[in-house]
């Protein structure tokens, strides 16, 4: 598949944005808020927390060039915006906070990084075919590849020694696991919640 010039450029600046949006600011987040005692949002980076780990799943799936790895990114960027919206008492707890930097550092962070993934998700439509791909079709479409790359420099950097199928077999579990919990939540602890996240 032709790839056009603009592309690798967009997709080397959405890692980037993603490095900013999901992993530096909400771990200043949940530091900041533990350490302030601020329960209401301490609760929500948790929350965020145990979500966003997809995209880590993510990264390791990509790393092997497993077909999931770009469906399971795709979904991350639906499910981290729900899981910051959908607790009515931490958005109300948050609101009734007075006035701080961590309460403003907070509310807009949610709406930097509901917007992130909102674009993110349209951005990334395109790359959801690589998802039915093979292995091979996948590091040999020039598209599909462009998505490997930042995730082939963590290996570099992070697991330089470490085999890319070992990692990607990391990926996969970590990606049952996940499925699991995920699942659990939505058919038994959800609905005896009802958008009551400190319940």
């Amino acid at each position: 598949m032709q790839v056009p010039p603009w592309m690798s450029t967009a997709v080397w600046t959405d890692y980037r944005l993603a490095l900013i949006f999901t992993v530096l600011v909400p771990l200043v987040l949940v530091v900041w808020s533990f350490l302030t005692q601020s329960e209401g949002i301490y609760k929500l980076m948790v929350i965020y927390w145990k979500v966003a780990s997809l995209l880590g799943i993510t990264v390791y799936l990509l790393i092997a060039a497993l077909p999931i790895g770009f469906l399971s990114g795709w979904i991350a960027r639906i499910l981290i915006p729900i899981s910051l919206w959908l607790w009515i008492d931490i958005n109300d707890e948050i609101r009734d906070l007075p006035n701080s930097n961590l309460k403003l550092l907070t509310t807009s962070w949610r709406w930097a990084v509901t917007a992130y993934c909102a674009i993110g998700a349209l951005f990334q439509l395109s790359s959801l075919r690589c998802a039915f791909l093979s292995h091979t079709q996948i590091t040999d479409d020039a598209a599909c590849s462009l998505w490997l790359q930042a995730p082939w420099a963590f290996r570099e950097i992070i697991h330089n020694s470490t085999k890319p199928w070992f990692l990607g077999t990391l990926g996969i579990i970590g990606l049952v696991i996940y499925g699991l919990l995920f699942s659990y939540f939505v058919f038994f602890r959800l609905g005896k919640a009802k958008r009551n996240a400190l319940s």
